[in-house]
C-alpha cells in the first residue's frame, strides 16, 4: 500500500487541504478575493511545494494576486506547521493553475465549431 501513495503525494494532499482552509480563515487582504488551491505538488524530499491555485473574478489582477499569496507564503507556512504533525514544513511556492481558463477557452472553440456547423448544414439545404 505504501508503495502506491508515497509520503510526498500524502503530504501534498494534506497541504492542500489545510492550506485552502488558512487562506479563506486567515488571510484577510482585500486584494485576495476567492482563491481556489486546485492542487499541490511536493518534493520528495519535503523541501518544496509548488502550490496550484486558481481565482474567481477578473483574470487581469490574477499577478497581484499571486504575489499576496507569495508575501504571506512565510505566515501560511509557519500556521501549516502548527496544523500538521510533520518534522519540516515544505517552503510554498504559488503558481496560477491555468487549467480552468484552457477549459474555458476549449469550450468557445467547442461552441463557435457546433454553431458554425450548424450555419453550414442550413446552408445546404
Amino acid at each position: 500500500m505504501a508503495r502506491d501513495f508515497p509520503r510526498h503525494r500524502r503530504v501534498a494532499e494534506q497541504v492542500r487541504r489545510e492550506l485552502s482552509g488558512l487562506i479563506l480563515e486567515e488571510i484577510k487582504d482585500p486584494r485576495l478575493g476567492p482563491v481556489t488551491v486546485t492542487d499541490v505538488d511536493v518534493s520528495r524530499d519535503l523541501a518544496w511545494s509548488d502550490v496550484y491555485v486558481s481565482f474567481l473574478g477578473d483574470t487581469r489582477d490574477n499577478q497581484q494576486r499571486l504575489q499576496v499569496l507569495t508575501g504571506a507564503a512565510g505566515f501560511l507556512r509557519r500556521l501549516l506547521g502548527k496544523r500538521m504533525k510533520i518534522r519540516t514544513v515544505p517552503q510554498l511556492r504559488f503558481h496560477y493553475d491555468q487549467g480552468l481558463d484552457h477549459a474555458q477557452h476549449m469550450d468557445q472553440l467547442i461552441a463557435r465549431a457546433r454553431a458554425s456547423d450548424r450555419k453550414d448544414g442550413d446552408d445546404q439545404e
